[in-house]
């Protein structure tokens, strides 16, 4: 942690070219009790990454496309980032998911939806690290938890997902996720082929208190499904929510 800074403060890194939001932003996180930090430009931006809590990374910077650098924080950080975006077609979405985003804001946004997404991601993390402290020895470990997290390694036909190293390989062929995509799909195989209610997954996923549209989780279901490489790894129950199941 930087010396002098407050424990109990979240560190928000703002990396925006428009002075009129960045500076907005910034007053209304500072009144919220966050500790803001404003950048105007990718560079910059990857240079104040590693001492944040949390990134809101603008898609239109000068300098650097804002995915590009949501890919090189992300090579060397597990940092939250929320990719914020005038964008707002499913495409731009995915995107920024598969470029590392664990969360995706279309402009305009309300003040009170970025602090209800920032607050849930501070949870989270707090029981991230809580969850961390607390594990048992890997001898005592079962091959799920209730909670759809995966300790060890879990099967279903060629698809092969370990929850220690997070890692997914289907056939053997390595996959890539965004941090996002593998608590999804591990929360779909905690129990393959049972529906998993969209409200579930939403509170699993992301939190129990979460105020966003629920077209996030549809968002992250057609990535994942594009980075599978077949549809039907994810069964879609119309009005209910998804399943795992193993593709044809």
């Amino acid at each position: 942690m930087p010396q002098g800074r407050r424990a109990d403060i979240v560190r928000v890194l703002i990396v925006e070219d428009d002075p009129s939001l960045g500076e907005a932003l910034s007053e209304g996180l500072r009144l919220q009790g966050f500790g803001p930090v404003w950048v105007r430009t990718g560079l910059d931006g990857l240079a104040a990454a590693p001492d944040a809590d949390v990134v809101l990374l603008d898609l239109g910077l000068p300098d650097l496309d804002g995915l590009e650098v949501c890919r090189r924080i992300r090579a060397v950080s597990d940092v939250s980032v929320i990719m914020l975006s005038a964008r707002g077609d499913e495409l731009d979405r995915v995107l920024g998911l598969e470029a590392g985003a664990d969360d995706y804001l279309v402009k305009p946004f309300s003040s009170r939806e970025l602090v209800a997404r920032l607050h849930g991601l501070e949870r989270r993390r707090d029981r991230a690290e809580l969850a961390g402290q607390s594990q048992p020895p890997a001898a005592l470990t079962s091959s799920a938890s209730v909670t759809g997290n995966p300790s060890t390694e879990v099967r279903l036909g060629t698809l092969t997902l370990d929850g220690r190293t997070r890692t997914v390989a289907i056939a053997g062929r390595p996959v890539e996720l965004t941090h996002k995509e593998f608590d999804l799909l591990a929360a779909l195989l905690a129990d393959p082929g049972a529906v998993c209610r969209r409200e579930d997954l939403m509170s699993e996923v992301w939190d129990s208190h979460w105020f966003g549209s629920t077209k996030t989780l549809n968002v992250h279901v057609a990535s994942l499904r594009a980075k599978l490489g077949d549809p039907g790894w994810i069964e879609t129950v119309r009005g209910v929510g998804f399943r795992a199941a193993a593709a044809p």
